[in-house]
């Protein structure tokens, strides 16, 4: 008798690194991803860019690790799993995202890039200097950008008001780096008193970009820590069972309604509260 498999088990050989920091509350970095990668059910490795003090109520300080230390993590992973799949997020320094480009400079898997500048209680997660070259080589190695709003704005150098204006940011970005396939733009900072949500999928095609939406119902809850973080390990996750943008754009989507409706109920810190992925039980 034949032995019949799920999706996530005919791909169990399959590997997601995550390159990020590490929340010693759990509810963002490194600690949210491999959390996402579980629930959705594919094998993460993580290598930490930098260690943060920090909990519900925000960030104190962070701690960068040294450049040539995370470019060890991260081929030592390499040349060990097979990881079909990158996911960065918070990256601390220039020089730390420079060391991250060399490392995946022949890296021919998908790479998406989650542009962690800034906490959402302001405190600055990236020290910049004058070029960013570090930043840049790194951009120059993504397939996929995951920003929200504040991040595209600071990526594209512009003011951000509307849908159309964050549409044209995502476009000259697609055709600032040339190795990027797609710019996914989460809406919750757009509109932001509005009762709907409305998400963007930009795709880079030679004829202009093709524009993807969902919209979805804006859901009240204090429980909002890593949902950035939680977003782009889901598009990875989905991308990895499904090898399709589209889909993965959709079920991420799906998956954060999800799991923040599963966690509007939940009591674990006195700020924004984290994510209750250990509670998804949906098969999206």
């Amino acid at each position: 008798m034949a032995t019949e498999f799920s999706l996530s088990e005919r791909h169990a050989s399959r590997a997601i690194l995550s390159i990020a920091g590490s929340d010693p509350s759990g509810g963002a970095g490194i600690q949210a991803d491999l959390k996402t990668f579980t629930a959705i059910g594919v094998y993460g490795g993580a290598a930490i860019t930098c260690l943060t003090a920090q909990n519900s109520l925000g960030v104190s300080s962070c701690l960068p690790i040294a450049p040539e230390f995370v470019k060890k993590q991260i081929e030592l992973v390499l040349t060990d799993l097979p990881v079909s799949h990158i996911k960065t997020g918070m990256l601390g320094t220039d020089e730390i995202a420079g060391a991250m480009a060399e490392a995946l400079h022949d890296f021919s898997g998908e790479i998406i890039c989650d542009p962690v500048l800034t906490a959402s209680d302001g405190h600055e997660l990236f020290r910049t200097n004058k070029s960013n070259t570090g930043l840049e080589a790194l951009l120059n190695t993504a397939t996929i950008l995951t920003p929200n709003l504040p991040e595209l704005a600071t990526l594209a150098n512009r003011n951000l008001e509307t849908p159309q204006d964050a549409v044209e940011a995502a476009t000259a970005l697609l055709a600032r780096h040339p190795k990027l396939r797609a710019i996914v733009l989460t809406g919750g900072h757009i509109r932001e008193q509005a009762g709907e949500v409305e998400d963007f999928l930009i795709l880079r095609h030679t004829s202009g970009p093709e524009i993807l939406t969902a919209k979805h119902a804006r859901i009240a809850t204090k429980n909002t820590h890593g949902t950035g973080c939680t977003f782009a390990s889901a598009f990875a996750a989905y991308h990895l069972l499904h090898g399709n943008d589209q889909d993965a754009f959709f079920k991420a989507v799906a998956f954060m309604d999800t799991v923040l409706r599963q966690s509007a109920g939940l009591a674990l810190g006195t700020g924004k509260g984290p994510l209750a992925h250990h509670l998804f039980r949906g098969k999206i």
